[in-house]
């Protein structure tokens, strides 16, 4: 990661965004305290003071969540330090997060639950710690993303080595809601890879501002960054639903991906104009078409961001600004085909059905009493809809530049002030040029241009699988055998002896290997030897991750000696395995609860096979009620009744959990 310390804009933003937090986290416990004050008093002079109090409270509130507001609109800071003539485009803040020690918990499970030495795994536990502070100051390139989504994968091992179903381990995750600055609290590390997620799509929108829109290159890698942004949100939402932050809901992340696909398809649009605008028929027929299908995304991007739940937490701005952007692409837009129109009468050589059918894309109905061929010929008709598009593109400009004026916080951005400036003294110029003596009978009106693009903008699903990671608690053994859903008891060593060149039992399956056809009258089963047993160790060598050809040759090689081994038998888990499971898999957009609220144990015959491992990253429960508070949600609920149901790793696969 970045250095915290390092004084760039970047690392002062963030660093006064957690100023920020703390702030809005005493008020929100204020404002807690003053409500259940007013709640359990009935002396009116205290009520009287407590209501005061509230409404001090509650402004400093308001306070607080415009400065951070300011914050997620400081989008000069994020943006390429040449010098630029383009409107800037919006990137998302890291989620900022509260230092996590996981040394206790984890040392304290590693004894328990693995019976080894848990000082023996001091460093794992610190890389862990490391990796995870790096990850609160990522770099703003592809290393960045890297360590991002290495945190990711690793949380996946240490959620199957550490984090049983029927328990919390007593690590407390707190997060802050990028946009209102509320903390979220939870025992469940389901929270934090939803975070981890959500900064992944917000480091690639910062990468994508910061690219440099004025080269080809550039423009290139900002659609990939924001298309990728769009994909990691989608893949947020699908697979994490209904999380306690507002600013991971469905709604909100809805609006984001939206609001990334908007900005992709405007860097397209940057894109086709980057080598200049030939002022020829065709051309500008294509870019008319490209340009109102900016202003349409936008258009709609700021319908949404105006919609409940999501208008009371978006940023003002961030609406204002695409409301701005829509009217100025559809001003572009007219002033486009208004070129078209006054530029470009219709000669003796060109093709006049093809200009005809070019013009007649860009419409869906003509105004009353016009065809398209007609306008085409007509040179008094064809000035006058030519002036009408301008008049509507003038005053888009004019709504653009108003919008821009009345929002403080985008009145501050200098180079949005000029590009909005600049295309409407362009228009306004180009009225001008036109003869003005017919234009009091010009009752004309221009109609809409429809939207099309030749470039469609998709979203990029995330690649975690790309990113190759070790687990950091690969020592323990295989996660298959080895998770903290198994139960184990403590090793037991065995002392082998020959008999008759045999040992008295087979080995099978791979790492760890199995006792197998064990002889109930040989001297290893008098020791203590049982059918099923896992060898962990051979003659004090350490054999988790060897195979079964390799465990016979450590016995081969002693001979007729006595050799000593250690085994581990399986506590019977099927009592403690829930009836409702939801599955997540690394590349699997499957949803399942982020807090599990209700457990219940399922009686399973003592008598019946220890059940099949279950798939890698599978975990219980699913969540039957909801939270009642957004700061700390609680972590159990007990005595809640399920449909008790026979669980197979096939049918894990494909079930679908219900959040609260």
């Amino acid at each position: 990661g970045c250095n915290p310390l390092a004084e760039t804009g970047r690392s002062k933003l963030q660093n006064q965004r957690a100023v920020l937090n703390q702030q809005i986290l005493r008020a929100v416990r204020m404002r807690a305290g003053a409500e259940n004050l007013l709640r359990a008093t009935t002396n009116n002079k205290v009520r009287e003071q407590v209501l005061l109090e509230l409404s001090f409270v509650n402004s400093d509130l308001q306070i607080l969540k415009e400065e951070l507001e300011g914050l997620n609109i400081s989008v000069e800071v994020y943006q390429n330090t040449e010098e630029t003539f383009s409107i800037p485009m919006v990137p998302l803040g890291l989620k900022e997060t509260k230092e996590v020690d996981f040394t206790v918990p984890l040392k304290d499970f590693i004894l328990e639950h693995y019976s080894e030495d848990s000082s023996e795994y001091e460093d794992e536990i610190a890389d862990l710690m490391d990796l995870r502070q790096a990850c609160r100051t990522p770099s703003r390139d592809e290393a960045g993303i890297e360590m991002l989504i290495s945190y990711f994968l690793q949380l996946g091992y240490v959620e199957n080595r550490f984090f049983p179903p029927t328990r919390h381990m007593g690590v407390l995750f707190t997060w802050y809601d990028s946009f209102t600055g509320v903390p979220v609290c939870q025992q469940n590390l389901l929270l934090e890879k939803a975070s981890i997620v959500f900064n992944i799509g917000a480091l690639y929108t910062q990468i994508g501002t910061r690219c440099n829109r004025q080269t080809q290159a550039g423009l290139e890698n900002a659609v990939d960054a924001f298309q990728r942004a769009a994909g990691v949100l989608t893949y947020l939402k699908e697979t994490f639903t209904h999380t306690p932050s507002y600013d991971m809901s469905p709604a909100m992340l809805n609006v984001l991906v939206k609001m990334m696909l908007a900005q992709a398809q405007e860097c397209v649009f940057e894109q086709i104009g980057l080598p200049g605008i030939r002022n020829e028929f065709f051309t500008l027929v294509k870019m008319t078409q490209e340009v109102a299908k900016v202003g349409e995304v936008y258009m709609l991007v700021n319908t949404a961001m105006n919609q409940e739940p999501v208008k009371e937490n978006i940023p003002y701005s961030w609406s204002k600004l695409a409301q701005i952007k829509s009217d100025h692409y559809k001003a572009l837009a007219h002033y486009f085909i208004a070129t078209i129109l006054c530029d470009h009468e219709l000669q003796s050589g060109d093709d006049e059905d093809q200009q005809e059918k070019a013009l007649s894309q860009l419409y869906d109905y003509m105004p009353e009493g016009l065809m398209v061929l007609t306008v085409l010929k007509d040179k008094v008709q064809r000035k006058q809809l030519g002036k009408a598009h301008l008049r509507k593109a003038i005053v888009y400009h004019e709504e653009a530049l108003r919008v821009c004026g009345l929002c403080k916080k985008l009145r501050n951005i200098d180079v949005l002030q000029e590009v909005l400036t600049a295309a409407h003294k362009r228009s306004l110029l180009k009225y001008a040029q036109q003869e003005t003596e017919d234009d009091f009978l010009s009752l004309i009106q221009a109609p809409d241009i429809l939207p099309k693009t030749e470039h469609k903008i998709e979203t990029i699903a995330p690649q975690f699988s790309k990113v190759k990671v070790k687990d950091f608690f690969h020592r323990l053994g295989p996660l298959t055998v080895f998770s903290a859903k198994q139960r184990w008891t403590a090793p037991r060593t065995i002392h082998i002896h020959h008999e008759a060149g045999e040992l008295g039992f087979s080995l099978k399956g791979g790492s760890p290997v199995q006792i197998y056809c064990l002889d109930p009258v040989c001297s290893a089963a008098s020791r203590g030897l049982k059918e099923g047993d896992y060898i962990v160790s051979v003659g004090g060598v350490d054999c988790k991750w060897l195979g079964m050809n390799e465990v016979l040759e450590k016995f081969k090689s002693v001979g007729e000696q006595p050799i000593e081994i250690e085994v581990i038998s399986c506590q019977d888990t099927a009592a403690s395995m829930h009836s409702k499971s939801a599955t997540y898999s690394v590349g699997m957009q499957k949803t399942y609860s982020l807090i599990c609220l209700a457990m219940e144990e399922d009686k399973i015959d003592q008598t019946k096979k220890a059940p099949l491992k279950l798939p890698f990253l599978s975990w219980g429960t699913k969540n039957r009620q909801k939270a009642a508070s957004t700061l700390c949600l609680p972590s159990a609920v007990a005595g809640s009744s399920q449909i008790k149901k026979k669980l197979s790793p096939f049918t894990l696969l494909n079930t679908e959990s219900s959040l609260y």
